[in-house]
Formats: C-alpha cells, structure tokens, sequence
C-alpha cells in the first residue's frame, strides 16, 4: 500500500491543497480551516483489518497503542514514527448500561468510555498525533487553550520529550482534577482574563506571529489521531456497525474526526453503513445547536457561555463547519439539554459503575430527550431498538467536586464554595512546585514571559 498526503481547505469554492510539511492550520486563501486529505493505492481494507488486530498480540510499544496501532490510516510514513511519543493511548473499553438504557427509554446502550485514557480523556487521542507532527517539523515549544482536557494531555506527552508546554487557561473556569494533572506534568501555566474563546483567539495568534505550535483540535493532525477512535469502535464490534453514535459537543473536534473517518471508510470500503451521529449540547453553551436551527450558514455564537459542564463550556467552536459535515454525511442532528438533564444523566451513569465528568453525561440525557420527543418533533427519527453507541470523553475524577456537591444536594447553576484552611502543622516542602501565572490578555506581556 502507497498513501500520499497534504492539507485540503474545506471550503470547496476554495479548494487550495498545500504540503502537510508546512505548519499550517487555516488555509492562507481564506483562512477556512484545512483537513488532511489522503491519495491511497493498492489499500485493501480486509487485510489491514487482519494487520489492525494482529498488532494487538504485540508488546512493541506503537503497537499497543490504540492510535499508532491503525498508522496506515495517518499521515506519517514509516521513518516519521521515530518522532511518535505513546503513553499506551486508546483501546478504551466497550460497557454496557443497562440502568442508563432503561433511564433514557431505549433497549440497549453500549459505553465507550475515552475516560479511561493515560490522561484521563479523548484528548490523548489526538495528542499523540499531533505531538509527533510538532516534533517532526522540530517545534521547541507547544500551546493551547483549555478548560482542562487538553492541557493536561498536552503536558502528559510533552513531559516525554524536549518539548515546552505552555497552556492558556480562563481564569477560575478549570477544574481542579484538570488543573492539578496540568500543573504536575510540567506545563507552563497562564491564567488569563476572560473565557476559553478569548484564550483561543490569544493562541491562535501567537501560533501564527511566532515559532510557537498550536495544539487545539484547529490543528489538522489533532484530528487524524482522534479519529482512530472510529477504526477501534468498529473493531471492537467485529467491524458490526451501530446505528447511532453519540457525541458530548464543545470545541467540535471530536465529532469532526468521527465524521471525517465515516467519509474515509466508507470511500476506501471499510465499512458499507454509515451510523448517524448525535451531538449534544448544553443549552448555555449550544452555538450549533442555534445555527442548524436558525439554518444560519454562519456559526451562531453563544456569547458568555454557561455550563457546569467545563469541558463543553465554549461559545465559539473551531470546528463547527466540520462538525455540520459530520452531520450531513450521516444524517445526523444536534440538540441540547439543562443543567439539570446533565446533573441526573450523570448519576444515573454512575449506578451502572461508570463514573464520567460532566460533559459526558449530555449522551445519556440527550437520547432521554430525544426519545421523549421523537412523537413530537417529525424530524426527530430515534427508535428505541436501535444500537446505540454513546461517546464518553472525560473521567470521573476530572471534576470530583461536581459529583460530591450532587449527591450532598448542594449543587447550583450559580455558586461560590468557599475552602477555608482551619488548621495547620507540618509544613511540606512544594521542592518542585509549578505555579500558574496570573496574566492579563495582552500578546505583548505572554511574549515577554515565553521569550518569543
């Protein structure tokens, strides 16, 4: 098998093709964002499926990787893999929720918890792909914005290399379990004024004026990685493809990279159906839930976005127009859930042992409502019988304080919890303490403390 590849704007009165060497993550003609296209030859699908699962009785680390165990369906050739860090990535498990199916109103319900990654969400996913592109085009230092997930795999995977991680956080908008993983692997922190969309904005800039690397799912080989995702579900089915898969919905890259996979699989005939993708949202945060509804053929932003679900806090996706092709493609639909639908889904979840952050929680509580309204709503076309897959991006532990506040009835949309130091006595020594840094949002004073 031979596979050529290069970066494709996705806006298709533009349809510019650039090199994938250069480092690129909006297209230079009209700055609409780029995918990673691929030219195949002599690729038979039955026989990478045998070489997929032959690899999984191997201990050779890229192997065991459930990204770099599907390489030939990434844009690296053989002696790019040296540049690969792996953290044992991918290969979350399938569970069934019985008690979630039941509480939803449909039959049956299968789990793919990403939760249970190295650092604890989907984001290793693409992390390990887009670490080794950084590396490749020899990068010194790589960014992000985040509420959480990101940075703390950004800063996993650099910690295993040269590599300096700086991550742009919204102030007092990040979980603690996501802060801390953040903080112990190394990363140099920055809190800034203002939410996740101006943090992006502040990165995406700086990523473009400097020799910095973004690291958000803007970057095309984010992406790649994370749709292997798709590649590891259909295997772990026996390549018996579900009827609907269903996605949380923040920054958009993860239903973009299932959506982007389900076109490649289906062209390069690994698979004959193609499963309907779901994505929810939380209504104080669902800009694309708002532009399908309005039928905007721009993105409806959701200014000053509100969510207890941090993960999917965000009021101005990347990645929306990839996600609207994910959705067309499968002829899938997007909708919301309250705070509420969140909270109750998240428990329910949890009684059939599967414990998950926030965010994840919008999977179960979206087919509770999409069911409840099927009758109602004509364009609404859910059965009760259909298999279904639901997505689990973060674990548990990511945000402990939500769940703990939840089953002590003290839980609000809008609330202070205060942490007060009563007693104290045998003082530690933080001997490799990494602080964050307080910084406002200006370009000028982040440049003067990376040194760029």
């Amino acid at each position: 098998m031979k596979k050529s590849y290069f970066f494709q704007c996705i806006n298709v009165s533009c349809g510019a093709t650039y090199p994938a060497s250069q480092k690129l993550y909006r297209c230079p003609s009209c700055s609409d964002l780029l995918d990673l296209d691929y030219a195949f030859s002599d690729l038979d699908p039955e026989q990478l499926k045998v070489t997929f699962r032959e690899r999984r009785t191997s201990n050779l680390p890229l192997d065991v990787s459930g990204v770099w165990r599907f390489r030939e369906m990434l844009p690296f050739e053989p002696q790019d893999l040296k540049y690969a860090v792996t953290l044992g990535e991918g290969n979350t498990p399938l569970i069934e929720a019985p008690r979630s199916a039941e509480y939803a109103g449909i039959k049956h319900l299968t789990i793919k918890h990403l939760g249970w990654n190295p650092s604890g969400s989907f984001k290793d996913y693409g992390m390990t792909s887009a670490i080794c592109q950084a590396r490749k085009l020899g990068s010194k230092v790589v960014a992000c914005a985040s509420t959480g997930n990101t940075s703390a795999s950004m800063a996993a995977y650099c910690a295993r290399t040269d590599l300096k991680p700086v991550v742009f956080i919204p102030e007092g908008q990040i979980a603690y379990g996501k802060l801390s993983q953040t903080l112990d692997y190394g990363a140099l922190t920055i809190q800034l004024e203002g939410d996740f969309d101006v943090a992006m904005g502040l990165v995406e800039d700086l990523s473009s004026e400097t020799d910095l690397y973004l690291m958000n799912s803007i970057n095309p080989f984010r992406l790649e990685g994370q749709k292997t995702v798709m590649y590891g579900l259909f295997e772990q089915l026996d390549w018996k493809i579900p009827d609907r898969i269903v996605v949380p919905g923040g920054n958009l890259g993860n239903s973009s990279s299932y959506g982007k996979a389900l076109i490649e699989m289906k062209e390069l005939g690994f698979i004959d159906k193609v499963p309907r993708i779901t994505i929810i949202q939380a209504a104080g945060a669902s800009p694309l839930y708002k532009t399908l509804v309005s039928s905007s053929s721009e993105l409806v932003p959701v200014e000053d976005a509100f969510t207890l679900a941090s993960a999917i806090k965000i009021g101005h996706p990347i990645s929306w127009k990839k996600a609207v092709r994910a959705l067309n493609f499968t002829d899938g639909w997007c909708d919301v859930v309250t705070e509420q639908e969140i909270a109750d889904s998240k428990a329910v979840l949890g009684r059939d042992g599967i414990g998950c952050e926030p965010a994840s929680a919008t999977t179960v509580a979206g087919l509770k409502k999409l069911i409840e309204t099927a009758e109602r709503i004509p364009d609404v076309t859910i059965d009760p019988d259909e298999d279904i897959v639901a997505i689990l991006t973060g674990h548990q532990l990511k945000d402990p304080d939500y769940t703990v506040n939840y089953h002590l009835n003290n839980l609000y949309e809008e609330a202070t919890y205060n942490t007060v130091l009563i007693s104290k006595s045998g003082k530690l020594e933080s001997t490799f303490a990494n602080q964050p840094m307080k910084v406002a949002a200006d370009k000028k004073e982040i440049l003067r403390i990376l040194g760029l």
